[in-house]
């Protein structure tokens, strides 16, 4: 416990300097996990070219809201498919803040690193597990998911509060995402395609979106292959993912 509420970074920071054992645990306030959460990452964690590991995420508050259905249908998307397809691939590109393992002695090497990130001029106070994440990978280890380290998490029942989530964690993306692109041609070409695949998507709906407006207000035509394309894709990606999420 610390005197001040500083912020989440600090007080890892703190706990890591305290810490004596070759593991830590991250959990997130709000996270509970299951029993065996701890094993399994160990079990992940005894190959010493793995500095990090993560459980699989699940909404604990799922049956709240419609929204909060989804966004437990969205982190089983992000784990059971992104998260698990990286992984395959050598490299979690980001072991999510509520439920994570670390090398100890990785971390020590990365604190100063860690603590002393800075964003637009000033101390960086979000995104800590997908930096964190980058640091080991740019420091040679491997990250890992582990599907059956289940841990439970609340979400944001209401739509802004998830907005401003997403928001945050989209900046976290991008700003990390420019900071890892050196590490990409020394791992596996899908990775590549993959970040890639997160990071000019949703800008290419963006510009989707706007140019079908501007086509709207210029013409007065209508945009309909811009909005067949986008509605088309839409139920195709949500179908294989209710399919598979059950």
């Amino acid at each position: 416990l610390l005197p001040s509420n500083v912020g989440k970074r600090k007080a890892q920071i703190a706990a890591i300097r305290r810490s004596f054992g070759d593991l830590v645990l991250n959990v997130d306030s709000d996270t509970e996990i299951d029993s065996d959460v701890v094993s399994k990452l160990v079990r992940k964690m005894q190959d010493p070219a793995v500095g990090a590991a993560m459980g699989q995420l699940k909404a604990s508050n799922r049956n709240d809201s419609w929204l909060t259905r989804l966004i437990d249908m969205e982190y089983w998307l992000a784990c059971n498919e992104e998260r698990a397809a990286q992984t395959r691939f050598g490299a979690v590109m980001c072991c999510c803040g509520p439920c994570a393992m670390y090398r100890r002695s990785a971390l020590l090497l990365l604190l100063e690193q860690y603590e002393t990130q800075f964003f637009r001029g000033k101390p960086s106070d979000f995104g800590e597990d997908r930096h964190l994440t980058i640091l080991m990978l740019k420091a040679g280890f491997r990250t890992e998911y582990v599907p059956d380290a289940i841990a439970a998490t609340v979400v944001p029942d209401t739509l802004l509060p998830y907005l401003r989530q997403q928001l945050r964690w989209a900046r976290s993306t991008y700003r990390d995402t420019l900071l890892g692109l050196h590490l990409l041609p020394g791992l596996d070409r899908y990775l590549t395609l993959d970040v890639i695949g997160q990071n000019l998507g949703p800008l290419l709906l963006a510009i989707s979106s706007i140019a079908a407006l501007a086509q709207l207000a210029l013409t007065g035509t209508v945009p309909r292959w811009t909005g067949l394309t986008i509605v088309a894709m839409t139920p195709i990606r949500c179908s294989v993912a209710a399919l598979r999420a059950g």
